[in-house]
């Protein structure tokens, strides 16, 4: 086995079961590692990081999704009868990496990997697959049960409902190496409950009425509210260019002079060097910040 993974074991779970998806929680999936890497079509690291933080439930199945669901039996028995080969779903871990396996050879050598996009021989995925490219997020999810399974090739098998096209994909260390060092730094997130850096894709753009005028009204309001702040800023330094006394007051007003303990620098205290301060830290908490573009 590859980069140290351990002997991958059989998962022996209901799927869709409340003990499958706590367990999916607790694994680096491999339908999540191109997520992780950044080159999802679909989820960014910030959802992913959201969705196994257990802040959010994640997307609901799409069309797309459920009828490949449904294709699965059709299309792995066509696989079957076009290579002569009996492939065994199953969902293999290997440490915290899994992978949920469409099929896999009784030696272990050979993983399948089916796909039914929705548009057939329509949609980008037949069109790419006939002309011998593969799009890097599948290529990292092959990847990914390559290294789990410890099999030395897998078959991608696009079907349409009627007919399919075989790919062959070869273990790919390279890829593999960057799948661990991808699951490694996400890890960290999870462990230290601090989010991925958000990226463009987390970017939803507004163009509605509804927003606009929302919007307007917060920048005309901001704008009023720094007027008034520099108005603010400027009366208090004149009223202290009057004071002479520790505390003076009149017309409503009054102007106190205090001492106030400076701050203490944890960082520079010698004892707290090196010491990890998570246990003592506070929970978590999603904060809202509106700023102007």
């Amino acid at each position: 086995m590859s980069h140290s993974l351990p002997t991958p074991t059989i998962v022996q779970l209901p799927q869709g079961s409340a003990e499958w998806l706590a367990y999916r929680r607790s694994r680096f999936n491999a339908s999540e590692s191109a997520a992780v890497l950044g080159v999802s079509p679909w989820q960014t690291p910030y959802q992913l990081w959201l969705q196994k933080a257990g802040r959010s439930e994640g997307g609901k199945a799409s069309h797309a999704m459920l009828r490949g669901n449904e294709l699965e039996p059709a299309a792995r028995a066509a696989y079957e009868e076009l290579t002569g080969l009996v492939m065994q779903p199953l969902v293999l871990e290997a440490g915290r990496y899994s992978a949920s396996l469409d099929g896999m050879t009784l030696e272990g050598d050979l993983v399948l990997e089916i796909k039914c996009p929705l548009r057939g021989t329509r949609s980008d995925l037949w069109q790419d697959v006939a002309a011998g490219a593969v799009p890097d997020h599948y290529v990292v999810q092959v990847q990914h049960q390559l290294m789990v399974s410890g099999a030395a090739m897998a078959h991608l098998w696009v079907y349409d409902g009627h007919k399919g096209l075989l790919h062959e994909i070869h273990r790919d260390e390279v890829c593999m190496a960057r799948i661990q060092a991808g699951w490694e730094a996400f890890a960290v997130h999870l462990d230290s409950d601090t989010p991925p850096a958000l990226t463009e894709a987390d970017t939803v753009q507004r163009l509605d009425a509804e927003w606009a005028q929302s919007a307007k009204a917060f920048a005309e309001a901001k704008a009023a509210a720094d007027q008034a702040s520099e108005q603010l800023e400027a009366a208090r330094q004149a009223l202290l260019a009057l004071v002479r006394h520790p505390k003076e007051c009149g017309a409503g007003v009054t102007v106190s002079r205090y001492w106030k303990a400076g701050n203490v620098d944890y960082k520079r205290v010698p004892a707290l060097q090196g010491l990890d301060l998570t246990p003592w830290r506070g929970k978590g908490r999603e904060e809202v910040r509106v700023t102007m573009a």
